[in-house]
């Protein structure tokens, strides 16, 4: 806290407190959640998220009595497991409750297509959507430069039939955050400026579309209540639409395998 106050002079905040007494929280109209423990050599993913549901019904329940009209971004791993948990423990609507799923890893293939084109990030347009994940699901069908279909260039981009290998690219964006702890323990700044860039389009209710994770069943064919990313409309009420995106047969069933993956991991989830 201390820290983050030295610095309030530069970043024209008005107020940092910390505490352990959720009343100090009462009101907040967006509430962010990082906490969560980490894997231990070993164990199991259903060890770690049943640890981590434990964590999150000591967390959830008081923050939603001191801010029933809260919006929770929640950001602790597994994403969007944990992110369905939350839905669950706090009663709140569907689309109040926000996962920050793939809103990085997008980030992340984005920044890397750029590198490779030669052109600015933000010039780049292609989403990575489903599990913010190993089961990640990049759209090639939609990839392109100012309106040009990259698929459309290259037929086979990002398949195994690939001649010029894209499909390398998105195995860059899943091992990037590895690569990033491997070197320095822990990932912090990119994941920090993407939650930042979705309170924005929240508390300025900018109507801005950010692949997070959302509620998905009955979307794609999914039957399961499964959050997964998916190209959403962030405003001041929330997650207001879910785009439709076209995708193809390929891209739906790997968005499909994406929810089974979940699906089988939560519904032997206890105390929700």
């Amino acid at each position: 806290m201390m820290d983050l106050q030295h610095g309030s002079l530069f970043l024209k905040t008005q107020k940092i407190i910390a505490d352990k007494d959720y009343s100090v929280t009462a009101n907040s109209r967006i509430v962010v959640v990082t906490a969560g423990v980490r894997q231990q050599e070993g164990e199991s993913r259903l060890n770690l998220v049943q640890r981590n549901v434990n964590i999150f019904r000591h967390i959830i329940p008081p923050i939603v009595k001191h801010s029933p009209n809260c919006i929770i971004i929640v950001v602790s791993n597994p994403v969007d497991i944990m992110t369905y948990v939350t839905w669950k423990l706090s009663g709140l609507p569907k689309h109040r409750v926000i996962g920050s799923g793939t809103n990085l890893d997008t980030a992340r293939f984005r920044f890397i297509m750029a590198e490779k084109l030669g052109i600015h990030a933000s010039s780049f347009n292609g989403y990575i959507l489903g599990e913010h994940g190993d089961s990640s699901v990049p759209v090639w069908s939609g990839a392109n430069v100012a309106g040009v279909n990259l698929q459309t260039i290259n037929p086979a981009i990002g398949t195994d039939q690939d001649r010029e290998n894209w499909k390398d690219v998105h195995k860059l964006v899943v091992d990037s955050a590895y690569e990033v702890i491997k070197l320095k323990g822990y990932t912090n700044w990119a994941i920090g400026m993407s939650v930042a860039d979705l309170i924005e389009s929240l508390v300025k209710n900018l109507s801005r579309v950010h692949p997070v994770s959302t509620m998905v069943k009955g979307l794609y064919g999914i039957s399961g209540e499964v959050y997964l990313s998916l190209p959403c409309v962030l405003n001041s009420s929330g997650m207001t639409s879910v785009i439709n995106v076209t995708l193809t047969d390929s891209e739906v069933g790997q968005l499909r395998k994406s929810a089974d993956t979940l699906w089988n991991i939560q519904k032997d989830l206890k105390d929700l």
